[in-house]
């Protein structure tokens, strides 16, 4: 027998295609409206919420029999605030031109709906192991779509990843520009964000015709 069972693989899996929390569940989508400009700072937020989910689910699963019910959101808060406040300072001691960059989208991961969402849920009825599944699950499925989006965002809009040059120089006119190839800066809008979501979306609703159904 595996280390992981059919249905804890499930947890893992199923966030990441067919029940993805940004194109299915429609959560998250201002983190990938506001940051997927470039590549870095989304795959930079994808590690972030990791973190943060994977840790809180397991943090909310074990106290979920001494929370009261009344103020278990306001403690839900806490544990997501105090491990974005975690996330926050070690950017700041070990990529501090990243941490400005994104800035004030750290500090939304605190209401991040994906995250509140998985607490409810998930970890206050379920023990820590499955809810430390569930939250890698929901958080590998949210970062590979603002990955993808991150990816084709930066490329089209600057000819770079990862700030690098991949698409020639646009000054000296050097690999595809010398064609007379133009990056697209519209690209680089937040709404052009949108629209790549919704492709991803059509694609993906197109390949498993079910989904249409279901959702």
């Amino acid at each position: 027998m595996g280390l992981l069972s059919k249905k804890d693989t499930k947890l893992i899996t199923d966030p990441l295609a067919d029940n993805n929390p940004i194109t299915i569940q429609v959560l998250g989508i201002c983190s990938a409206l506001a940051i997927t400009a470039e590549l870095k700072a989304s795959i930079v937020m994808s590690v972030s919420v990791l973190f943060v989910l994977g840790i809180g689910n397991v943090v909310i699963s074990l106290m979920r029999n001494i929370i009261p019910s009344k103020i278990r959101i306001i403690v839900q808060l806490v544990v997501v605030a105090a491990l974005v406040i975690i996330v926050d300072l070690v950017l700041k001691a070990f990529a501090y031109e990243l941490s400005k960059t994104l800035s004030v989208f750290v500090g939304l991961i605190i209401t991040n709906c994906i995250i509140m969402g998985r607490f409810e849920a998930f970890a206050l009825g379920n023990g820590p192991w499955k809810s430390f599944l569930d939250g890698i699950g929901n958080a590998l499925g949210y970062g590979v779509i603002l990955i993808i989006v991150g990816f084709f965002r930066e490329l089209l809009g600057s000819g770079t990843l990862l700030g690098f040059k991949v698409l020639g120089d646009p000054i000296e006119k050097t690999g595809l520009y010398a064609t007379g190839y133009e990056n697209n800066g519209f690209m680089l809008l937040s709404p052009m964000a949108l629209i790549v979501v919704g492709i991803i979306i059509w694609v993906q609703r197109n390949r498993n015709k079910a989904l249409i159904e279901d959702h």
